[in-house]
């Protein structure tokens, strides 16, 4: 018996091309469904590749206002009015919410209206963000209104363990999880470019130390600085290189604090395939990662991986097998692990092949066709937004 296909919207304010780790997944998941024979229909604010670009039955295009120090990504204007007259016409199955914005928010008000269901996705930690930015009590706020806004919705989607034990702590609730998947082929221990790898000054017996991410204050980049001069004084007689992939708000002062390492800019697609193949050892000091694509692309690439034990690296390194561990928030931990990753070249090669060979059973359909039987689950138990719920934010009981 055929199944029938779903009439799926997915409410985001990034997409690709925009280049993040949200973007990556939502245009993943989007693909899939679409290949799995289900009607797709995005919403999003209007990008500068539109342009004139008119909205169509799997397109709904909004206006959007720039997110102050994040170039190129936009909070996606309120459009209740324009969701309701779309969904009256055409009524979807259910909704995928993935950003808690103005877009999404009218979005979830023009569900429970309709009482259409909804999955949300819990894809940044904006709480934490507000901590790194040493404003507590905009933390505190933050949780209050994200809990809020999931608690509305029928099922909220988490990418790991540690988030969803974090979220059920604050009282998140009907939490279920959608893991990340890798793209193997793209992210190869055959794009190593030995041309690439000489304009960094190093040669194949050489050390190429790698960072992939945004250059922003809440990615923890001071430990970066910190983690390679401690390399750096371990193994003075060992030529090596901090290559640094992306861009941010931070770059500039990192370019004068770092005045020796190779900054790349953000690269996308082959080019940063290549790029992280030509590596070696991947430094990820980041602490407010609800998943952190980046580890799993660095794993499929065949670098050692050091990174918090937190996330995609609690879920997919197993220490000293095929990558290192550092209890979170231990800075010292965290050096060390990076020092006995280097100390003896033997077991850094083996590592790296074991994390290649896990890498690559992760990959993207198996995450597909468990997102699609989450939300053909919640569409079969006819659930809509919880109807006794206000949809007023200050209105819903707070926890501390």
């Amino acid at each position: 018996m055929t199944t029938a296909s779903l009439h799926i919207t997915l409410i985001t304010e990034t997409f690709p091309p925009e280049i993040n780790g949200v973007a990556n997944t939502l245009g993943r998941l989007c693909e899939g469904l679409r290949a799995r024979g289900h009607q797709v229909e995005l919403v999003r604010p209007r990008q500068g590749v539109d342009q004139s670009r008119p909205s169509d039955d799997a397109l709904l295009l909004c206006r959007g206002w720039p997110l102050p120090g994040y170039p190129g990504l936009q909070w996606g204007q309120s459009s209740m009015h324009k969701l309701l007259r779309r969904w009256t016409r055409q009524r979807p199955d259910v909704l995928y919410i993935a950003t808690e914005g103005p877009l999404g928010l009218s979005a979830l008000r023009a569900a429970r209206r309709l009482g259409i269901s909804v999955v949300s996705g819990f894809h940044t930690n904006f709480q934490q963000y507000s901590n790194q930015y040493g404003m507590s009590l905009l933390s505190r706020m933050v949780t209050h209104y994200l809990r809020w806004f999931h608690n509305r919705s029928t099922l909220t989607l988490v990418p790991s363990a540690s988030q969803r034990l974090e979220l059920e702590r604050k009282h998140f609730e009907r939490l279920g999880m959608l893991a990340r998947g890798v793209d193997s082929q793209l992210f190869h221990p055959a794009k190593r470019d030995s041309a690439l790898r000489e304009s960094w000054a190093l040669n194949s017996e050489q050390t190429a130390v790698l960072y992939v991410g945004r250059l922003a204050q809440e990615k923890n980049l001071g430990l970066l600085k910190r983690c390679f001069e401690a390399l750096q004084d371990t193994y003075p007689l060992r030529q090596m290189k901090l290559i640094i992939v992306g861009d941010g708000p931070q770059r500039a002062t990192m370019e004068k604090e770092l005045p020796e390492a190779i900054f790349c800019g953000t690269l996308r697609g082959e080019e940063l395939a290549r790029h992280y193949a030509s590596g070696d050892v991947f430094l990820f000091p980041s602490l407010t990662e609800t998943f952190g694509n980046v580890v799993l692309e660095a794993m499929a690439s065949g670098l050692g991986v050091v990174a918090y034990d937190q996330a995609a690296a609690t879920q997919h390194i197993r220490h000293g097998y095929n990558g290192v561990l550092a209890m979170p928030g231990d800075e010292n931990a965290f050096c060390e692990a990076a020092n006995w990753l280097l100390e003896d070249a033997e077991s850094l090669r083996r590592m790296r092949l074991n994390a290649r060979q896990h890498a690559s059973r992760q990959g993207w359909p198996a995450i597909i066709e468990q997102f699609e039987r989450q939300l053909r689950g919640v569409c079969k138990d006819g659930h809509p937004v919880p109807a006794l719920l206000p949809l007023t934010p200050g209105s819903s009981t707070p926890h501390d």
